[in-house]
């Protein structure tokens, strides 16, 4: 049974109630843990340990996601990475004294990672290096008993994939070729996470989950 009762969770990048850290802050709430919603540093003092860690932070500069990919800036191409990478690296650091009876960390990330999605341009390599990340940090943390998992959802409408052109156009498409036949919602990649976060994945870490309604399966 999923009971995440006394654990302490920190999510990051709640922009609105459409956002999937929101759907992910309902379920773990919904578990049992004790929520904080803000910077990494501020809650030391209120949690003393911290048992997860939601990592839910990207950007890139809107004329990096569309027209040629090699005309990307520099300085946008180091702002993407930062943020949308070097972020959960930096993360993990600062709470890896926190988790001193282990933990989780969990991030997001996107079929366009692996595979060529268009108007996704910068944010796929940013996608790619998180995935990366993902497993050195798990192959780091593992002796500390701290696990590190991706979910990489399905496309969602949210504030935050509005910046990528086409968005209905790709939700449409998934609906159309998914097994499921359909897209998936925030609350739905929320029950994963709390699978994940939970004691139920004790034995997982360094994984990339696709929570797509089953759309990267597909070839066509």
């Amino acid at each position: 049974m999923l009971n995440l009762t006394g654990k302490n969770a920190l999510i990051t990048g709640i922009a609105n109630n459409r956002s999937i850290a929101w759907g992910i802050a309902q379920q773990l709430h919904k578990g049992g843990a004790n929520l904080g919603v803000t910077y990494l540093p501020d809650p030391k003092g209120r949690f003393g340990k911290l048992d997860i860690l939601v990592h839910c932070l990207a950007f890139a500069n809107k004329e990096d996601l569309t027209g040629e990919f090699s005309s990307m800036s520099r300085e946008g191409f180091a702002k993407a990475l930062d943020i949308s990478t070097y972020s959960l690296t930096r993360l993990a650091k600062g709470a890896k004294p926190l988790m001193s009876e282990g933990g989780s960390i969990l991030t997001l990330s996107y079929l366009g990672g692996v595979k060529v999605i268009p108007n996704y341009n910068l944010m796929g390599i940013a996608k790619s290096g998180l995935e990366m990340s993902v497993r050195y940090l798990a192959a780091e943390l593992g002796p500390s008993n701290v696990r590190v998992n991706a979910i990489s959802a399905g496309p969602i409408r949210t504030l935050a994939s509005s910046a990528v052109g086409g968005i209905l156009d790709m939700i449409r498409h998934v609906e159309e070729v998914a097994p499921l036949r359909r897209t998936v919602t925030t609350l739905e990649v929320g029950n994963v996470a709390a699978f994940l976060c939970s004691d139920l994945a004790s034995g997982m870490t360094g994984q990339v989950l696709y929570v797509d309604a089953g759309y990267e399966i597909m070839g066509m």
